[in-house]
C-alpha cells in the first residue's frame, strides 16, 4: 500500500509576524527529498495578505522597509516613457545601467551584476556557492530571506547572536573559521535593528575573511547610513560580494532591481546562472533615471531623518526606548519580552498600523515602525498610548 507523502500550507492570522504552518494536503509529485522536506513558508507575511485578511486597508504602512515618500519624479517619468515599449524584453545585459552604475561608483562594468532586487541577487549567489550540508555562517535573527534560499540548496545554517543589538562580526568570522564555511551574511545597516559598524569594523572583518568563505555584505541600507560607514569598495578581493539596491533609498520597492558589485571573475560566475531577462526594462529606465537625480536622494535622507526622530519622540513619549538607527525605519525597545512586543504589534495591526518585529529573543521584545509620511507618523501618535493600553491589560490577564 503506497502512503501519501503531504506537503506544509500555511495558515496565516491577521497579527502574524511569521506564518504558522499545518500538515493539510498531499505532496505533488516528483518533488525533490530536499524540497518535500521545507515548509511552504513565506520569509515576511505582505500586508496586502492581511489586509485581505482584516477585509480593510491600513492607514500607516509603515512595516515593510518601504520608502512612503516614493521615487524621483525623473525616474516616475522614464517608466512612464518607457511604458509605450513594454512590448519588447529589457536588455538582457542591462548595458546601460551597468555603465552608468560603473561610473557612478567608480567601477568597471564587469564588476557589477543587476539582478531582481537584493533578493534574487542572494539567491543567486547561494546557488553558487552552496551544496547540500554546505555550512553558512549568519546572525540569529538577522534578514530570513537569505536563510530562505540557503534552506532551499540544502546548505546547513550557522546562528551567531547579536551583541548588543548589533551582528557580531567577529563572531561571525570565528564560526566561519571553525565550520569551514563557504559564506557568511552580514546587512550593514543592520535589518531588523537598524544598528551598524563603521567602516573600519568592516574593513577589518573583510580583513579576516577564511580563505574558503565569500561574504555577503548587504547594503541594502547604505544610502540611509551615517558618513563613515561603508568601506570604500575593493573590486580586488576575490572573496566579498556587496549587494546594494534601488528598492530603499531611491524609493522603487515595486521594481524589484538591485545589484551586487564584486571582483570579476567572481562577478563573471553570475552570467552562467541568472535569470538573463528577470530585469524589467521599466525597472532598468527607472534606475538609469534615478541615478541622474541625485538631488532626490538628498532629500530623501532629510525625510527619512526627520521621520527617524517624530519615531523616536513618539516611542519616548510612551515610555518606549527607541534604538539608534542607520535605516529607514526604528527597532522601539518594548521594554519587556517577546509576548507584550507581539501583543502590541497585533494591537496595533488591529488600529490600521502596519508594523513588524524581530523573531528572535532578545531582539523580539523590540517593534519595527518605518519612517512613514507625516500623517502616517501622526497616526501612529494617536493610536500608540491606546494600543499599549491594550497590550498591556492583556499581558497582566
Amino acid at each position: 500500500m503506497l502512503v501519501p507523502r503531504f506537503q506544509v500550507v500555511n495558515r496565516l492570522t491577521v497579527a502574524d509576524h511569521y506564518p504558522t504552518f499545518l500538515i493539510l494536503s498531499p505532496m505533488p509529485p516528483h518533488i525533490t527529498p530536499l524540497i518535500a522536506a521545507l515548509p511552504a513558508s513565506v520569509p515576511f507575511v505582505g500586508p496586502e495578505t492581511q489586509e485581505r485578511i482584516r477585509g480593510r486597508p491600513f492607514r500607516a504602512r509603515i512595516g515593510a522597509n518601504e520608502n512612503g515618500f516614493g521615487p524621483s519624479p525623473k525616474a516616475l517619468a522614464a517608466m512612464r516613457a518607457a511604458a509605450a515599449d513594454v512590448w519588447k524584453y529589457g536588455d538582457p545585459e542591462n548595458h546601460v545601467l551597468r555603465d552608468a552604475l560603473a561610473e557612478h561608483l567608480g567601477v568597471e562594468p564587469g564588476n557589477i551584476v543587476v539582478g531582481e532586487g537584493i533578493d534574487g541577487l542572494l539567491g543567486l549567489a547561494v546557488r553558487l556557492l552552496v551544496t547540500p550540508g554546505t555550512a553558512v555562517v549568519t546572525s540569529l535573527g538577522a534578514y530570513p530571506t537569505f536563510n530562505f534560499h540557503v534552506d532551499g540548496f540544502g546548505g546547513r545554517l550557522v546562528k551567531v547572536p547579536y551583541s548588543a543589538d548589533r551582528e557580531d562580526w567577529r563572531g561571525l568570522i570565528a564560526a566561519a573559521h571553525e565550520h569551514d564555511a563557504a559564506m557568511i551574511y552580514l546587512a550593514n545597516p543592520d535589518n531588523p535593528m537598524g544598528t551598524w559598524w563603521n567602516a573600519a569594523d568592516i574593513s577589518a572583518m573583510i580583513a579576516n575573511i577564511p580563505e574558503g568563505a565569500v561574504l555577503c555584505l548587504d547594503e541594502a541600507y547604505g544610502e540611509f547610513a551615517p558618513d563613515g560607514v561603508l568601506p570604500a569598495i575593493d573590486i580586488t578581493h576575490p572573496r566579498l560580494l556587496r549587494f546594494r539596491t534601488f528598492s530603499k533609498a531611491w524609493g522603487m520597492a515595486g521594481a524589484r532591481i538591485g545589484y551586487a558589485i564584486g571582483e570579476t571573475q567572481l562577478i563573471r560566475q553570475f552570467e552562467k546562472i541568472r535569470n538573463h531577462f528577470g530585469v524589467n526594462a521599466l525597472a532598468q529606465a527607472a534606475a538609469l533615471a534615478s541615478l541622474g537625480d541625485p538631488e532626490h536622494l538628498v532629500r530623501i535622507r532629510a525625510e527619512v531623518a526627520a521621520a527617524r526622530a517624530r519615531i523616536g519622540d513618539i516611542a519616548r513619549a510612551n515610555g518606549l526606548t527607541p534604538l539608534p538607527s542607520a535605516t529607514n525605519f526604528v527597532a522601539v525597545d518594548c521594554g519587556s519580552d517577546g509576548a507584550f512586543a507581539r501583543k502590541l504589534l497585533g494591537e496595533l495591526i488591529t488600529r490600521d498600523v502596519f508594523v513588524r518585529m524581530p523573531g528572535v529573543a532578545p531582539l523580539d521584545r523590540c517593534v519595527r515602525i518605518g519612517c512613514g509620511r507625516p500623517d502616517e507618523m501622526d497616526y501612529l501618535a494617536e493610536v500608540l498610548p491606546e494600543a499599549l493600553a491594550a497590550a498591556r491589560e492583556a499581558i497582566a490577564v
